[in-house]
């Protein structure tokens, strides 16, 4: 509802109706052109006065445009988290009740998972609980071997060729115009196994950059999107291009190699590894769909999103914009 509220007030705000109230008598107020030469009826001076107050105006507007368009595009992802929650089949919201520790709960994150997933595969984390159920991992042989069978039943699928697949240094040239990563730039990390725990090459969560260790071994510091479990800031790590995949940028200029745009466009059937809707952790999925973004308040955001089907996800759809879709790193 805060959203909501904002999204309204946004829209409400005077300062906007009194700015394209200015830009119209502006308009008006424009001088005629006389005579064959086109000169305008006002002087030079009057000229420049009226073009200052327009471009003032038109800038105003240009501004408030782009803080409703994020309003709007907020409070219908906080609608859409909604309705996925009143969607749930109600077997899984008893299963996320159960799987709930019996401590009051911390404030929800903005990667906190809402549904099965909600108790993620933290290995990496010391003040993790050993005994706490997680999720199996999403490609087990035996999974693989089933959602394999099941999909042969619907007919042959030709899987289109994967970007970058079997061509470590194309993959290596595109990054590298990336280079160096940026304070704050998300990025897919594949977490160090801890505590004598064997290492799971499928578990990537997001990170966060936060800075450069050594730029010409490209060795960076990265934070775990997730805070811990007692609250406090996520666990950082040491990581290099080699345990990590810099996510498309949308804050980045569109010509930027950082930019969504840049990115190769992955077509239907294609394997990725994306991140799953409400959660800090990205799973391999197939590509069903390429479908036009949600639109942005940004100017030059990114054009695409996918419709996904998620491994070990009862084959359902779900829609992730292109900055949450990355290749899939595994064989």
């Amino acid at each position: 509802m805060a959203k909501l509220n904002a999204c309204r007030e946004t829209y409400e705000n005077p300062a906007t109706l009194d700015a394209m109230n200015r830009v119209n008598r502006s308009i008006a107020a424009w001088p005629f052109s006389n005579g064959e030469n086109g000169e305008p009826l006002e002087s030079f001076e009057t000229i420049k006065a009226t073009y200052k107050k327009l471009s003032s105006g038109l800038t105003e507007i240009k501004e408030a445009a782009e803080i409703e368009a994020k309003a709007i595009d907020e409070a219908m992802e906080s609608l859409s988290v909604l309705i996925a929650i009143r969607k749930a089949p109600e077997n899984q919201a008893n299963q996320g009740i159960l799987q709930q520790s019996d401590t009051p709960p911390t404030p929800h994150n903005a990667y906190e998972p809402i549904d099965k997933r909600n108790k993620r595969h933290r290995g990496s984390s010391p003040l993790s609980a050993p005994g706490t159920p997680t999720p199996t991992p999403v490609n087990k042989v035996t999974l693989n071997v089933k959602m394999d069978r099941d999909r042969a039943s619907e007919g042959p699928a030709v899987t289109p060729p994967q970007p970058f697949k079997g061509d470590s240094k194309a993959r290596a040239r595109f990054y590298a115009k990336q280079l160096p990563l940026q304070e704050g730039r998300k990025v897919a990390f594949h977490p160090p196994s801890t505590g004598g725990a064997e290492a799971d090459e499928n578990t990537w969560i997001l990170a966060v950059v936060t800075r450069c260790i050594n730029q010409e071994k490209n060795r960076y510091e990265v934070q775990d999107a997730e805070p811990q479990e007692d609250g406090q800031p996520g666990q950082r790590y040491s990581s290099n291009l080699k345990t990590m995949i810099p996510l498309p940028d949308p804050d980045a200029p569109p010509n930027s190699a950082s930019h969504p745009n840049a990115y190769p466009i992955f077509s239907t059937g294609s394997t990725v590894m994306a991140l799953y809707p409400d959660t800090s952790c990205f799973y391999r999925a197939e590509v069903i769909e390429v479908v036009d973004a949600p639109r942005e308040g940004r100017v030059g955001s990114a054009k695409q999103a996918y419709r996904l089907r998620f491994e070990d996800d009862d084959d359902q759809v779900h829609t992730v914009k292109s900055q949450w879709v990355v290749e899939w790193p595994g064989s």
